[in-house]
């Protein structure tokens, strides 16, 4: 009788760190796709977790966005990407946070292009397996069972004018991400206030989970009432 060969799904805790900032790279394109940030011309369609997905063309978001996906693994802190046309972050980066075990939360932030105003916060937390970190162990995971959990939030940003207000003005876009606080600032990043947004609406997203980080996503918005 010939043996079973039987495999599994081994993740590290490099291989989780690249799969979360992959995500994030294209959860921002698609947020900025969907909430009309930048315009339906400047974005590219691609497939990507099975998905059409879009990917701006516009330099200084793509240089902003990798540079991003690069830099999310460093200290508990507040800090956000000094401006799209001075960043110097890379994918790279991004792992390292990751790696380290120090990133806690990633925001992307909708404000106001004429006051700065913020209308929308695009919460990712990140929960990280301290044993994976401290003693190099790995975990199992089938990858398909992790991109049908990434498919499920992508699915949903996509949907995302179904449930969120119009943006019916011009809007520019921030990211910040809370750190642990030994961590040495980049020269790319600087200290940031929330940017929190007064009596929001919340709308709680899917989850996914690699075994070794867990990202929550969470949307808040500004609650605008008709006058009576």
């Amino acid at each position: 009788m010939a043996a079973r060969t039987v495999t599994k799904d081994i993740i590290t805790l490099r291989g989780s760190a690249a799969i979360v900032s992959e995500f994030f790279g294209y959860a921002a394109n698609s947020i900025l796709y969907n909430r009309g940030v930048y315009p339906e011309e400047s974005f590219v369609k691609v497939k990507k977790y099975g998905l059409p997905m879009l990917l701006t063309e516009d330099e200084g978001v793509k240089s902003f966005i990798a540079n991003l996906t690069a830099q999310l693994s460093v200290k508990w802190g507040l800090i956000k990407l000094n401006s799209i046309l001075s960043l110097c972050l890379n994918y790279e980066c991004c792992k390292e946070w990751l790696e380290a075990g120090k990133l806690q939360r990633i925001v992307l932030v909708i404000m106001s292009k004429a006051t700065g105003e913020v209308l929308e916060r695009w919460n990712f937390s990140i929960e990280t397996d301290s044993e994976v970190v401290e003693k190099g162990v790995s975990r199992e995971k089938s990858d398909k069972e992790i991109m049908r959990e990434i498919q499920a939030i992508m699915r949903q940003i996509a949907s995302s004018i179904t449930y969120l207000p119009c943006l019916d003005e011009p809007c520019v876009f921030d990211v910040l991400a809370y750190t642990d606080k030994d961590l040495a600032v980049p020269f790319t990043w600087i200290e940031s206030d929330p940017k929190l947004i007064a009596n929001p609406q919340m709308v709680k997203l899917h989850s996914f989970d690699t075994k070794i980080h867990k990202v929550d996503t969470l949307v808040s918005y500004k609650n605008d009432e008709w006058d009576e």
